[in-house]
């Protein structure tokens, strides 16, 4: 199954964000990818974290999922949007939600992220939860490829990379990471985490990234990539918009978990 991470640096303008998005949910479909991952905020990011709950959508309602599901269905492909603002019953925090579609443009998946991000090093400081509701729901989808081979789908969310708890229980083929890592925190841990995550969990890794210089003046790290289950970096883009394409092959991921059983010699 060929794959696509799609990487953007988003803005402060929701149609602009969309339709830079679309056109590069075109790209990785006349490529001949079946599964698109958008990065988290594809978006929106605006100036301060709040301004996000502006934007907050109602399970099934919103000009952003249905964005996704008219790209997914046009396109026949199946389109996770990276992460997007959802409404929850406190007005003053939304959940960061990360939902995948079927090429018949339905929703079959929302992932809440879990774990928010918080750091402060005396020149950048985030607290993700002034405005987000954690997620509690580790989340998986089916994801049926064209040749008839069915792929289970572990979904999480940027920040979570750092808890690999989460990734046994999601016990999946492929794992999703849509992010938007700054650049501090990247430049040091990105890929040797995500490495790790496909190398622990003997699958495949699409990790989808925002990457540059945003209009808020905030800095992401991109380098969006796709990793195989023995740990190598099958494809990558370091910076700005891009996709990021490459095959998914089930029968390496089997060889790789009957050569080294990892996963069967678990004790804890």
């Amino acid at each position: 199954m060929k794959v696509a991470a799609i990487q953007m640096v988003s803005g402060i303008s929701l149609d602009a964000n969309l339709s830079e998005a679309l056109r590069l949910l075109r790209q990785a479909a006349a490529s001949g990818a079946e599964l698109a991952v958008l990065p988290e905020y594809f978006c929106f990011m605006g100036h301060q974290d709040a301004d996000k709950l502006l934007l907050a959508e109602k399970p099934g309602l919103g000009t952003v999922q249905d964005f996704l599901a008219d790209a997914a269905r046009d396109l026949k492909i199946w389109v996770v949007g990276g992460t997007l603002p959802m409404a929850t019953d406190d007005p003053l925090h939304a959940a960061n939600a990360s939902v995948a579609y079927n090429p018949k443009g339905q929703a079959v998946s929302r992932y809440d992220k879990i774990h928010l991000f918080r750091y402060d090093n005396g020149r950048e400081t985030y607290d993700e939860a002034n405005v987000l509701v954690a997620g509690d729901t580790p989340t998986t989808f089916d994801c049926g490829a064209r040749d008839g081979q069915h792929w289970r789908v572990g979904q999480s969310v940027c920040y979570d990379l750092r808890f690999g708890e989460l990734y046994r229980l999601l016990a999946a083929d492929v794992l999703l990471v849509p992010s938007a890592f700054t650049h501090t925190t990247g430049q040091a841990h990105w890929e040797v985490l995500l490495r790790a995550r496909a190398i622990e969990n003997q699958a495949y890794v699409i990790a989808s990234a925002q990457g540059g210089l945003h209009e808020n003046g905030r800095r992401t790290w991109g380098h969006s990539m796709v990793i195989d289950p023995w740990g190598q970096v099958l494809a990558m883009q370091a910076e700005g918009p891009g996709v990021v394409l490459a095959d998914l092959n089930m029968a390496e991921l089997q060889r790789v978990r009957q050569q080294l059983p990892a996963l069967q010699h678990r004790k804890l």
